[in-house]
């Protein structure tokens, strides 16, 4: 096995561990060297064996992402391209509260381009090219925080690719993100947003720590739905419903709704009307987010009068809406915009 441990799972390090006769508790001290101290090599972590040290060296080499670019926008929000040992490029969002003192939130990346195909995505149009390692998870929202100077207090699982399709992982990086005794970032700080994979909701509810979960709807038109999030067809939207009701049943947790407003395609008087029925019996909440131009797409963003009505009609309906400001958008840095672009 040569693996970097940075793309290992947590049960292949454990696996290895117990293969080589290390104590259980090898593996709570590795995780503390490197997402706590941020050690930068196995020989800095003194309180392992030299012997064990040298084994990781050989086995499970510590390769730590690299920022290859990085730009700023106008409004403040930071956008990273990590190079990972592979070669492999991945982006991630930091975007500072508007006073960028009291609140930090990292919009972090869970694969390697997407393989769900939306195609108002920017990512979906980058096809897919791996999982990341809870490890590359981890290591975005760290150096996001050291770059900005200031400690992470939000995460949101919306940047490149499904989360759900590596739940493993993912689930890995959230325990390490909010343990307590390090990284320490409140689980309902933590939002997980997928297209609707229903094993992944599933699996989802069953964890203990009070994480959330959006759902990127878009809209409640099958036929509408299918068109712009061709790979979420496997997970009708009947089917979701159900099983959106047993994870509110199991966790009483609010859901979100993500819903792009894209001009004269999903905007319309039809298209409100199904997502107030959507909605009806669900404990949730609604983000509109209105299209970001994306290069090559059709489509293109909503009127401010249709974005306003949606608004006001949606929260007359008795659903909690709010608008979620675009950031980031001169650098590429917004919803739908991620693609490793270099410039």
């Amino acid at each position: 096995m040569n693996t970097p441990i940075t793309t290992c799972t947590s049960t292949q390090i454990k696996e290895f561990l117990a293969q080589i006769k290390q104590p259980e508790f090898r593996y709570k001290q590795i995780l503390e060297w490197l997402f706590v101290h941020r050690a930068c090599s196995y020989q800095e972590m003194t309180n392992l064996p030299k012997a064990l040290r040298e084994q990781l060296e050989a086995h499970m080499p510590l390769h730590i992402p690299q920022l290859y670019n990085r730009r700023v926008s106008k409004d403040g929000t930071r956008k990273y391209l990590f190079q990972l040992h592979d070669g492999q490029l991945v982006e991630t969002v930091a975007i500072p509260s508007r006073s960028g003192k009291d609140r930090l939130t990292v919009c972090f990346s869970t694969q390697v381009g997407c393989a769900m195909g939306c195609v108002f995505c920017a990512t979906g149009h980058e096809g897919f090219t791996r999982n990341l390692g809870f490890g590359e998870i981890v290591y975005q929202i760290l150096l996001a925080e050291d770059d900005m100077g200031m400690r992470v207090s939000n995460l949101v699982g919306m940047g490149q690719g499904e989360p759900f399709l590596n739940l493993d992982n993912v689930l890995d990086a959230l325990l390490v993100l909010n343990n307590p005794k390090g990284i320490g970032i409140g689980a309902r700080k933590i939002t997980i947003s997928t297209c609707g994979v229903i094993p992944g909701i599933r699996r989802f509810q069953e964890v203990k720590q009070q994480f959330t979960m959006a759902i990127s709807l878009h809209s409640a038109i099958q036929s509408k739905r299918d068109q712009i999030m061709p790979r979420s067809r496997k997970w009708p939207l009947d089917q979701l419903k159900e099983s959106l009701i047993e994870y509110l049943d199991q966790t009483d947790r609010r859901i979100t709704f993500e819903y792009l407003l894209i001009g004269g395609f999903n905007d319309g008087e039809e298209d409100l009307r199904a997502l107030v029925r959507y909605c009806d019996g669900l404990l949730c909440h609604i983000n509109l987010l209105n299209m970001n131009q994306i290069e090559g797409s059709p489509f293109r963003p909503a009127s401010k009068k249709a974005v306003n009505h949606w608004l006001t009609a949606l929260n007359d309906a008795g659903i909690e809406t709010t608008l979620r400001a675009s950031r980031g958008a001169d650098i590429e840095g917004a919803c739908g915009q991620l693609k490793n672009s270099l410039s």
